[in-house]
């Protein structure tokens, strides 16, 4: 079905099927990006846990395993602040077309100082927003390949207030964690809809759209040993939060919508029902610096000198 009025109501707990589809997960080891894989896995999809750890990747898997049966799911080692990897790591997938790719890995830091990738890149801006350029890149062929697949990246609720500084985008002459986190997951979004409009300009069958999980807390999310264990004292610790905020297995769900609901369009913007921060996804309005365009051209092309590939160049 194609579109929203022939489709049943989207309910969290009650997905479409996808058996056949193949999906990959980017840092799906561990907190949303693990709830992504585990939910998409009760469709009947082919999940491709994508992580950097396999001790991690191994767990992950695992746990899925135990909680869905049948569960159609297998780690793929994925180093996204590692560029020069990424085109083998794409090559040894072993498929032959990819329906979804979920952007969602991504490094935090708290405190100061300033680090960088094997490349040279802000570890934050490297690895969030570069690292899933590139990937792109090389996976374009595999999701071309599908009859309509989508690039799911997956912004933060704390780009809301940040923006970029294009002249100072590895935050080398004023780092401050939480802003430079910020920046780029809010680099991460702007890539997300140039994207778009890039592959419609282009004629392209992929489609690309944003999601953010709004307010997502440890101490909210259920326990999935050992990936990860909420104790009492957390969860009890936590419960005037839950008014607000919510916990990692519902900040899945605006990804997982936008990978399986065929009322999903390119350029959308996906979040919480609530204020942004807690409740079922829904299509958002796009923040008003998210509709700046010539902001988002002029990070197109500093990511694609800084990485040296363009995800949407023709091949030649």
């Amino acid at each position: 079905m194609s579109s929203a009025s022939s489709t049943p109501p989207w309910n969290v707990r009650r997905l479409p099927g996808a058996a056949g589809r193949v999906v990959l997960v980017t840092g799906g080891n561990a907190g949303i990006g693990y709830f992504v894989a585990e939910q998409l896995s009760t469709t009947g999809a082919d999940v491709l846990l994508g992580s950097r750890n396999p001790t991690r990747a191994e767990a992950a898997t695992a746990s899925i395993r135990a909680r869905v049966p049948g569960a159609r799911v297998r780690a793929v080692r994925l180093d996204l602040a590692d560029l020069a990897s990424l085109e083998a790591a794409v090559g040894s997938l072993g498929v032959e077309r990819l329906d979804a790719v979920v952007h969602n890995a991504g490094v935090a830091l708290d405190d100061p100082p300033r680090e960088e990738t094997g490349d040279g890149h802000e570890l934050m801006f490297g690895t969030n927003h570069l690292g899933h350029f590139a990937l792109t890149k090389w996976l374009m062929p595999l999701l071309s390949a599908a009859p309509a697949a989508r690039v799911v990246s997956t912004g933060s609720f704390a780009a809301k207030s940040e923006r970029l500084d294009l002249d100072d985008l590895q935050s080398r002459r004023d780092y401050r964690p939480k802003r430079t986190y910020g920046r780029s997951k809010l680099a991460q979004m702007h890539f997300g809809l140039e994207l778009d409009r890039r592959l419609r300009a282009a004629g392209s069958t992929v489609a690309s759209v944003i999601v953010h999980p709004g307010g997502a807390l440890d101490s909210l999310t259920p326990s999935r040993p050992p990936v990860h264990v909420r104790t009492t004292a957390a969860r009890l610790g936590a419960a005037p939060s839950a008014l607000l905020l919510q916990g990692k297995h519902a900040g899945a769900w605006p990804a997982v919508r936008a990978v399986l609901d065929p009322a999903v369009r390119g350029g959308q913007v996906w979040g919480p029902r609530h204020f942004g921060l807690r409740g079922e996804p829904r299509h958002e309005p796009l923040w008003d610096h998210l509709t700046d365009t010539v902001v988002a051209a002029r990070l197109w092309e500093a990511s694609r000198d800084l990485t040296g590939v363009d995800p949407c160049a023709l091949p030649g």
